[in-house]
């Protein structure tokens, strides 16, 4: 599959640093501005997939920016300006290493761990006689480390966060309010598009005036799971899988294949039917959480766009 964006060496005025995390790559530029571009890379077990999937970059950020935009009035954020389809410009911040995950439902991670018989996950209990894809009774907040590309991350509790210093205790409780509120305007957002928000993650940074703000990506497929509102009742009655919308398809397709991510595990061959499948389950997701027609962008030349239209965006800075 061509025309995919899958690696970036963009070199732009006043640029101090890049750094390359497992979907998005960041430029630090000064003035304490941050380019971050979103790649077509697929990432799942924390392995980065050989091969790009076609609008997959455009789909997180175009999701992660509108997504920004409704929840702004509750939780701030570090977002400027979006001048390319795969590209998020906003302020630089200090980010907290953890990934402050919260799940409504019994499901991925957290549904393979109760199967496993852990009634306990992060430090906070998970009811007995739960079937996978249950809602718990209220969600729950399920943090994880932030792993460096390549790595994993680790489930933490709360309390090994607060004892290792990771977070103070004063900020993990705005993280905590800020996950929950959040979690909550998702869940309205998704309920009037017919689905269900399951479980998703977040991560904040501090500016250099210590203002705690979300940054990267939001509600996006490869943040969040959701499931179809339609039916999810009577699935669940029939001990039915639920018709979802997340990437948890390709976990479970690559499942089905011998890999987990597991130490001498091969990843199996993607071919070019499968991932224009994957791209059309991508495009499915923004049509359906955002409410709106996906418009394709140029992919003749991305690097070229790219760099053009953030070129634009800094000159209007000056």
């Amino acid at each position: 599959m061509g025309n995919t964006i899958i690696d970036t060496n963009f070199n732009f005025p006043g640029q101090q640093s890049l750094y390359k995390g497992k979907v998005r790559e960041v430029y630090h530029l000064e003035n304490n501005i941050l380019v971050m571009v979103a790649t077509d890379r697929l990432s799942a077990f924390d392995v980065v997939m050989p091969k790009g999937i076609p609008y997959k970059g455009q789909i997180l950020n175009q999701i992660a920016t509108k997504m920004m935009a409704d929840t702004a009035d509750i939780v701030p954020n570090w977002l400027m300006a979006t001048p390319d389809p795969n590209v998020a410009v906003g302020f630089a911040c200090e980010p907290f290493k953890v990934e402050m995950v919260i799940r409504g439902y019994l499901s991925g991670h957290a549904a393979r761990e109760y199967k496993a018989g852990k009634r306990m996950l992060c430090g906070v209990p998970m009811p007995h006689g739960m079937s996978e894809n249950d809602k718990f009774p209220t969600p729950i907040i399920t943090p994880a480390t932030k792993a460096e590309m390549g790595d994993h991350d680790e489930d933490i509790s709360r309390e090994a966060i607060l004892e290792r210093g990771i977070v103070s205790g004063e900020d993990y409780l705005v993280l905590e309010k800020y996950t929950k509120a959040l979690f909550q305007r998702g869940t309205e957002i998704a309920a009037k598009r017919g689905l269900i928000l399951v479980d998703t993650k977040y991560e904040f940074g501090k500016t250099k005036d210590g203002k705690i703000v979300l940054i990267d990506e939001i509600h996006t497929p490869d943040s969040s799971r959701y499931f179809y509102a339609e039916g999810y009742g009577e699935r669940q009655n029939r001990g039915e899988a639920q018709k979802q919308l997340s990437k948890e398809f390709v976990r479970q397709w690559l499942i089905s294949n011998n890999f987990q991510g597991l130490k001498g595990q091969v990843v199996p061959e993607m071919t070019d039917d499968y991932i224009q499948t994957v791209s059309e389950r991508y495009i499915e997701l923004y049509e359906n959480i955002t409410g709106e027609k996906f418009i394709k962008g140029d992919i003749s030349d991305i690097q070229s766009r790219i760099e053009k239209n953030v070129l634009g965006y800094l000159s209007s800075l000056k």
